[in-house]
């Protein structure tokens, strides 16, 4: 699969999103938050992915209208997150998340976890978000196989993304199998599992062979297979490095090395087990 920094996939919807982009999860409000989307878009990232959780929506929305970059150039991802679940609330919320970034439109709104008794209404409310042009795709987060089920039994539009942890030591085989076969995208959070693959042997052999960095093969590995990536960082020297991922790629016996990795081994919440 050959890619560059700006190549873009079509939803089922026919919206294109980025293959790759700035996740900001922790980044501090104001200053921080800023100095990170701009240096993320002045190095050629299009696609900037927050949420109502993060409580950083406004400084991306000030980086994205100082970066000078044209609106339709930059795809810009939120969330609705758990207590604000139910149909008016997730009206109410979003408005409260579009006021905060500055934006008529946003590009991608996902529901943040599979709240039980609440996912349901709270995806009708997206569905009419969508319909009525304030959303360009809608999609969920953190959704397992039973959940993404459940809601395809209900939904009148399926769901466009599922953002999910994926990384090497959890590759969830059959959520992304499951994904593939209902036209869903798979996006990974955390693909770097917050720093704990970087002493992997298997990895850093990988990294050596290639002359890359262990973080740039493990991003690499997700585009090749057909994931959205959106690792995080504050420091304009990684998130250049992160996206020098376009000059090389890893060979079928190189992507089996890493499948074999797998763990089933979480660094976030498990979705079964969270407490809402």
């Amino acid at each position: 699969m050959r890619l560059e920094l700006s190549s873009r996939v079509a939803l089922h919807n026919g919206v294109q999103m980025p293959w790759f982009g700035l996740g900001v999860y922790k980044v501090q409000a104001g200053g921080e938050v800023e100095h990170a989307v701009r240096a993320a878009i002045a190095t050629g990232y299009r696609s900037i992915d927050t949420a109502a959780l993060y409580g950083n929506e406004e400084g991306v929305g000030r980086a994205i209208q100082a970066s000078g970059a044209a609106r339709d150039e930059i795809f810009v991802t939120t969330k609705v997150w758990n207590t604000d679940q139910g149909f008016d609330t997730t009206r109410e919320a979003f408005e409260t998340s579009r006021r905060k970034l500055g934006l008529d439109v946003v590009d991608l709104y996902l529901i943040h976890w599979p709240v039980k008794g609440k996912y349901l209404d709270t995806w009708r409310a997206m569905e009419e978000l969508y319909r009525e042009g304030k959303v360009r795709a809608i999609g969920v987060s953190n959704f397992q196989i039973h959940h993404l089920q459940d809601l395809l039994d209900h939904c009148e539009i399926r769901p466009m993304v599922n953002q999910v942890e994926y990384h090497p030591y959890l590759t969830q085989v059959e959520l992304r199998t499951f994904c593939e076969q209902n036209q869903i995208r798979l996006e990974a959070w955390a693909p770097l599992m917050r720093g704990r693959l970087m002493d992997d042997p298997v990895l850093q052999q990988i990294a050596s062979a290639h002359e890359k960095t262990v973080a740039q093969v493990v991003l690499r590995w997700d585009l090749q297979h057909g994931v959205v990536t959106i690792p995080k960082s504050v420091r304009p020297e990684r998130i250049r490095e992160n996206a020098d991922i376009f000059d090389f790629e890893l060979s079928e016996q190189e992507m089996a090395q890493i499948d074999g990795l797998n763990r089933n081994e979480r660094c976030g919440p498990d979705p079964d087990n969270f407490h809402f």
